[in-house]
């Protein structure tokens, strides 16, 4: 009994440290406000992405014929990376760290579902409409609360954090894509590792791409060159090490919900160390995001579950 219960408290602590990790990128790429957001994801998730194919590259190299045969799905969820690492980070530089991350995170569960219900017609249950009312009701509220504050530029301000709310959608929807197409390639027989080592390894190549046309004010100063390496080695793959780990030791559904810790961390450090201040009204429209993503994410009492054959989780990266 004794290390059943240890392996589900490491388990527990690995899905916490990834969460605390993926919770810094916004506060670090704060810290370089001369790099354009573009840059900065094309560098963390392209640099990581190349870390995150090389540490896989034996499961890669076993499973090639495999990965050849459904390089459709490949090719889709790398572009699906790319995709998020560019509207990911441009969404906090508009909208501010504590909601780019709030509405990226919050609106990925509900995207995911919505694509299901899109391509293989499973049903929307309950919980997934009380879910993305709260999600919804929450990104709304984030708008109107930039454009109450009293400091004259109300206006910018909203079409500012509009703009923020709308690329943190895009990240969602995008990270859900990447989550669909993981979960297809595993239900062929992929294993994880090969699956999302690949995946990355391809949105790496259009990534590094763009950090060549973007990327000059990394040259401009060893701090610059600093937040880039960090979010790359720490966040991305550190924090997907850490995330693997974890699922190796609890369930899918404990990890999903550990990792709610994210939005939380994003938020606070976003305060203390950015130096962001939401009104009032802002902190209660992350409330939402947040209750939307415990709506979603906390497992529903066994009586509760609808039977459906279980399928294998793919393990999932954030940057």
């Amino acid at each position: 009994m004794g290390r059943p219960r240890r392996d589900h408290a490491l388990g527990v602590a690995c899905v916490l440290g990834a969460a605390v990790l993926w919770g810094t990128t916004g506060t670090a790429s704060a810290l370089a406000p001369a790099v354009t957001p573009l840059a900065i994801g094309a560098a963390s998730m392209g640099f990581g992405g190349i870390l995150l194919a090389a540490a896989s590259a034996r499961q890669i190299a076993r499973q090639r014929r495999e990965l050849a045969g459904a390089k459709g799905l490949v090719v889709l969820g790398g572009a699906a990376v790319l995709v998020y690492a560019l509207a990911f980070y441009t969404s906090m530089r508009l909208a501010g760290v504590a909601v780019g991350t709030a509405v990226s995170i919050g609106g990925a569960p509900v995207a995911a579902a919505l694509l299901e219900r899109i391509v293989d017609g499973r049903r929307l249950p309950t919980r997934w409409i009380l879910g993305a009312a709260l999600g919804t009701a929450g990104a709304t509220v984030l708008c109107v609360a930039r454009g109450d504050t009293p400091d004259g530029a109300s206006s910018g301000d909203a079409a500012q954090t509009a703009a923020g709310v709308a690329l943190g959608a895009v990240a969602a929807a995008s990270y859900a894509l990447y989550s669909f197409t993981s979960h297809r390639l595993i239900h062929r027989g992929i294993t994880s590792r090969a699956a999302v080592g690949a995946t990355f390894g391809v949105a790496a190549i259009g990534l590094l791409a763009v950090l060549a046309f973007t990327g000059g004010a990394f040259l401009d100063s060893w701090r610059h060159l600093a937040v880039g390496a960090y979010l790359a080695v720490v966040p991305m793959f550190a924090g997907y090490l850490l995330f693997g780990w974890g699922l190796a030791r609890v369930a899918a559904s404990t990890a999903t919900t550990v990792s709610l810790a994210e939005p939380m961390i994003a938020a606070a450090l976003a305060v203390l160390v950015v130096g962001e201040r939401p009104p009032l009204l802002g902190w209660a429209g992350m409330a939402l995001i947040v209750a939307c993503l415990a709506v979603l994410a906390v497992p529903l009492p066994a009586r509760a579950r609808p039977r459906r054959r279980a399928l294998p989780e793919p393990a999932e990266a954030r940057g």
